[in-house]
């Protein structure tokens, strides 16, 4: 691919943990001088979020290790919950995820019982609202929309 497009640098903006989806920005010559700005830049998530489960692994591949059940929950009450995460605030990185200590992915580590410390990282929520709700599911599901 390098040679067809005669470039000497290809770099890419940010990682994805295993099971997300999403667009990875993808830089070729010059153009990997602005990556590092791109990735500080603001975002936008979109989620899925069950309500009562709780896993090894804090995401949808761990196994559960704690379930709750969660009451019908009214829209505005969520709302407030959501608007109570707007702000900074630093928070630890989970093992399992796709920051990278020394070059490894932490979850990799702690796929092999290896845990180590990690920095809190600061992050901001400009904005968060409840896109759509279900209770149609074993376990209610709400989904929200992050930017």
């Amino acid at each position: 691919m390098m040679t067809l497009l005669s470039m000497s640098k290809v770099g890419h903006g940010g990682t994805l943990d295993p099971f997300a989806e999403g667009v990875l920005i993808v830089g070729i010559g010059r153009g990997t001088k602005t990556l590092s700005s791109v990735s500080s830049d603001h975002k936008s998530y979109q989620a899925i979020i069950q309500l009562g489960s709780e896993t090894d692994t804090f995401d949808n591949e761990g196994n559960i290790i704690n379930r709750v059940s969660v009451p019908k929950l009214d829209r505005s009450y969520i709302s407030n919950v959501l608007n109570s995460f707007l702000g900074q605030y630093d928070h630890t990185p989970p093992m399992y995820s796709a920051k990278k200590i020394n070059g490894t992915p932490l979850y990799k580590l702690a796929r092999q019982n290896i845990i180590v410390d990690r920095e809190p990282v600061r992050s901001t929520i400009f904005d968060i609202h409840l896109k759509d709700q279900s209770y149609n599911l074993p376990q209610p599901i709400s989904a929200m929309l992050l930017q």
